[in-house]
């Protein structure tokens, strides 16, 4: 079981455009297998606070606000210091980074924890806590919008590559965080 950074980025490093915008993901959304077995490994969900209530690639279809636009399914563990007065079903929120770690483990049991967001990925990674990234690279350039990882003056953090999938029209890297 692994804590796994899920996402997927431009050809110039960009997960969202600007202002957090996922609608340019919609050209993309398609069949593809190595993200079904992505799903199928993952077992929870931490997920920060802005993708939770954030933009959906799925925006206008009958799977927005899904995970994965309604292809997964599974607890979800949103990493916040506003935790709202009225309960989400399938939702915990969490005020802690290590406890909400903790409880998305749990909840994985013997699968993944998917990570979504870039600012829970980076927090986990200056916490030690996330172990791979799995990231699929789209045939697209943004120009702007929300960094892969943004952290200017920040340390070098060595990765592995363990596996590449292409398949038609995207790249999909599983890395592994080297400590």
């Amino acid at each position: 079981m692994a804590v796994q950074y899920q996402c997927a980025m431009s050809l110039d490093g960009f997960i969202a455009g600007p202002g957090g915008d996922m609608g340019w993901m919609a050209g993309y959304l398609s069949p593809d297998t190595s993200a079904g077995d992505l799903m199928a490994g993952t077992g929870a969900l931490l997920v920060g606070r802005r993708t939770f209530g954030g933009d959906d690639p799925h925006k206008g279809t009958e799977h927005e606000g899904e995970p994965y636009g309604g292809g997964w399914e599974g607890r979800q563990f949103v990493l916040t210091h506003r935790i709202p007065e009225r309960p989400v079903p399938g939702v915990t929120f969490v005020d802690d980074l290590e406890r909400a770690v903790a409880a998305a483990r749990e909840a994985a049991g013997e699968k993944n924890v998917g990570v979504l967001g870039a600012q829970v990925a980076a927090q986990c990674i200056e916490a030690g806590l996330l172990d791979e990234v799995y990231v699929t690279v789209l045939p697209v350039l943004l120009g702007d919008g929300v960094r892969l990882f943004s952290h200017p003056g920040g340390r070098s953090v060595r990765l592995e590559q363990l596996r590449t999938v292409t398949t038609p029209g995207a790249t999909s890297l599983l890395l592994r965080v080297v400590r």
